[in-house]
């Protein structure tokens, strides 16, 4: 029986690995598409988001089925408790990136977003932060973890600024205002994926200390 729960564990570990996959591969296509303005590149993030739904479906079921048909002690719970917590962080960033591409496919080519090398620069923090979060799972490592956790203010403070640099092309353009609105959607999904990132990290933290 003990036998049959470790492959159940092993299969629940890669499932959670492929999710963590998928969803690195989707905001790493949402980012590119975000910069170059390819409203096709954005057009497949939103049409991969429901692999990522049914994805999360999968592993949740894995999780449901071995909490009532095995009797998981207390280190088998907690992975199986933080895996059905960092899904729904999982699936939720794969929404963000959906709800960037969708944004991509709205703004068009004539929008100014290449002027905000802040946003850029949350973007790729985000991704940083993503990337470690995925890391400290795959690899049980509670620094990484931890890395995570603190990288937040980095992605916190570029918001900031991000919302400052909008407001001031509002003051220099009052005509830009429109623009403007889809800048600060896009920095928000941005700022929501880190904050994401860190409740994955925690969930890591939580398998090694309860």
């Amino acid at each position: 029986m003990r036998s049959k729960f470790d492959e159940q564990m092993d299969e629940l570990n890669n499932q959670m690995i492929n999710m963590g996959t998928m969803i690195e591969r989707s905001i790493a296509k949402a980012v590119e598409a975000l910069t170059k303005k390819n409203s096709v590149l954005a057009k497949e993030v939103t049409a991969e988001d429901e692999m990522i739904d049914r994805q999360q479906k999968l592993i949740e079921n894995m999780c449901f089925n071995l909490l009532i048909q095995q009797q998981p002690v207390a280190k088998d719970l907690r992975t199986i408790t933080a895996a059905m917590k960092i899904v729904t962080d999982m699936e939720r960033i794969g929404d963000h990136a959906a709800d960037i591409s969708e944004m991509v496919i709205f703004m068009g080519e004539d929008k100014t977003l290449d002027k905000f090398a802040t946003i850029s620069k949350m973007a790729a923090e985000t991704m940083y932060m993503l990337n470690k979060s995925i890391e400290a799972y795959v690899e049980r490592s509670h620094e990484k973890a931890a890395e995570v956790v603190n990288h937040d203010d980095i992605v916190d403070e570029l918001f900031t600024k991000a919302k400052q640099d909008i407001i001031n092309m509002i003051i220099d353009n009052p005509n830009d205002s429109d623009d403007a609105i889809d800048l600060i959607l896009v920095s928000k999904y941005f700022e929501r994926i880190g904050d994401h990132a860190v409740n994955i990290a925690n969930w890591v933290t939580f398998y090694f200390k309860g």
